[in-house]
């Protein structure tokens, strides 16, 4: 039994909302935790990839809140 669409979305927008939470409290951590060098050019590194990386577990998330109801005949 699949979902019905309303259901999938108001799901995917918590769990978007927990994951983008929980993530930022990581990052943040590790930013402020002093594990990182103080070189500007590593610091853009990291920002560059953590800024991004969180986009594809939302990608998932979203295509997954999209998916179109099977039609039963």
């Amino acid at each position: 039994m699949r979902l019905p669409v309303r259901l999938r979305k108001f799901i995917g927008m918590l769990l978007l909302l927990a994951v983008l939470f929980f993530y930022a409290m990581i990052v943040m951590t590790i930013a402020v935790s002093g594990w990182m060098p103080a070189n500007g050019f590593i610091e853009f590194l990291f920002y560059l990839i953590t800024g991004l990386s969180w986009t594809f577990p939302a990608g998932l998330i979203i295509w997954w809140m999209q998916k179109p109801e099977k039609e039963t005949d």
